[in-house]
């Protein structure tokens, strides 16, 4: 064919068995190589969470096999058989990756299982040396340096620990959180954490909403404070709300002070709903909106706030509450509603409940058209009442939209005393 490549007028000849032999050799080892592949990938995948697995996925990877003998090692095997054998997994482990620090660890494990202390002090070092990402390594580092009575190294090894393995937080912040219960502890800690390491926010949250020793999260926070670092509105709530749960309220309102200076035990925080809070404490203004249908938010602003309710027709429940700490004797609680218009057997009211459950009072909210919105009545706190709840609650209405209506403005002061 004219114009045609000379190549195209040629006929290639036909392969001969050999070289079809040789092709189809070539594509099965390429089929194997990606399976092996494959298998190595998974099985590296699996490592961290099933070893076991992903050695059957990956037998002839080191890192793998490394990983391995660490779990086995950390098992609490203690017979001599079991050991030996996970010695020898560690040391195939090197054979095949010489860089497979978890292996090290596991020799390490080992050494210290029978007694032999500088050995596993030399193998320590050495994965030290060749990865400080290796989380066995540094929980070795860190129980050496707490018998040894070294703080600093300890939290310093934390401090590695938390910056470099993805699953120090599980393993660590429940001891650290529990270990700045002691002083020495609790200033190194704050020390480290003044640096604003990568993990700094973390913790804090976890303190805030798991700390079992709420009183020790508060005086961390409040030296981090001091030293320009703020710990987060959330979790210095978090804080306040542990010690309150634990019946430490005059702790729980000391710290609470740092937070909200100018605070008053015999007044209601935020009188006019101007805080605007993402984070409120139960100290604070806590809108409720746990039964079906109900609404409740602060509308929040510097120039002054609103608290907006809504619930639907035969509903009701408490929208709002205030932890309070009042001494005992008679209150007057007075404010001003908007936008409310119900009869008198469905109309809000406030009520103020002692921590055991007595009620010491109620002060109904009356309609927007009579006196402006403007509501007023007392409340008596019995004594042994150390702590109250001051709620407001919504009736159930059969009113065909329900009950809606704001609180624009609502205060509290002793009987006798100017508010």
């Amino acid at each position: 064919m004219r114009g045609a490549p000379a190549s195209a007028s040629r006929r290639r000849p036909p392969r001969s068995p050999r070289e079809w032999a040789l092709r189809g050799g070539l594509a099965v080892a390429a089929l194997v190589a990606g399976g092996f592949s494959t298998a190595q990938t998974f099985g590296y995948a699996l490592r961290g969470v099933a070893p076991e697995r992903a050695v059957a996925f990956a037998p002839g990877d080191g890192r793998i096999l490394a990983d391995l003998a660490e779990q086995r090692a950390a098992s609490g095997a203690t017979d001599a058989r079991t050991r030996a054998r996970i010695d020898a997994l560690a040391r195939q482990a090197l054979r095949r990756e010489p860089m497979a620090a978890p292996a090290l660890t596991a020799l390490a494990i080992d050494a210290e299982y029978r007694g032999d202390r500088t050995a596993a002090r030399r193998f320590i070092a050495q994965s030290d040396r060749l990865s400080r990402r290796e989380l066995g390594t540094r929980l070795w580092l860190i129980e050496d340096a707490v018998g040894r009575g070294d703080i600093k190294a300890a939290l310093g090894h934390y401090d590695v620990a938390l910056r470099t393995a993805r699953a120090a937080p599980d393993t660590l912040f429940p001891v650290l959180a529990q270990a700045i219960g002691d002083e020495q502890i609790n200033r190194g800690a704050a020390a480290i954490l003044a640096k604003s390491p990568a993990w700094k926010d973390e913790f804090f949250a976890y303190l805030g909403e798991k700390s079992s020793d709420p009183a020790a999260s508060a005086r961390l926070f409040r030296r981090l404070t001091a030293a320009g670092v703020a710990p987060g509105e959330g979790p210095q709530a978090g804080v306040v709300n542990a010690l309150i749960a634990k019946g430490r309220f005059a702790s729980a309102w000391d710290f609470y002070r740092t937070l909200r200076p100018g605070a008053r035990r015999d007044r209601l925080r935020d009188p006019e709903f101007t805080a605007g809070l993402a984070r409120p404490s139960l100290f604070d203004w806590l809108p409720v909106t746990l039964d079906a249908g109900i609404s409740a938010s602060i509308q929040g602003g510097e120039r002054g706030g609103v608290f907006d309710f809504a619930a639907p027709a035969t509903v009701g429940g408490t929208v709002l509450q205030q932890f309070e700490l009042l001494a005992p004797g008679t209150y007057r609680l007075s404010g001003r509603s908007a936008g409310l218009a119900q009869p008198a057997d469905s109309r809000p009211y406030w009520q103020l409940v002692c921590a055991d459950g007595r009620e010491a009072g109620r002060v109904e909210v009356g309609n927007a058209d009579q006196g402006e919105g403007r509501f007023a009545g007392t409340l008596t706190v019995p004594a042994g009442c150390p702590a109250q709840t001051l709620r407001l609650v919504v009736r159930p209405s059969n009113e065909l939209g329900g009950v809606t209506g704001q609180i624009e403005q609502v205060s509290l002061a002793p009987v006798g005393r100017p508010e």
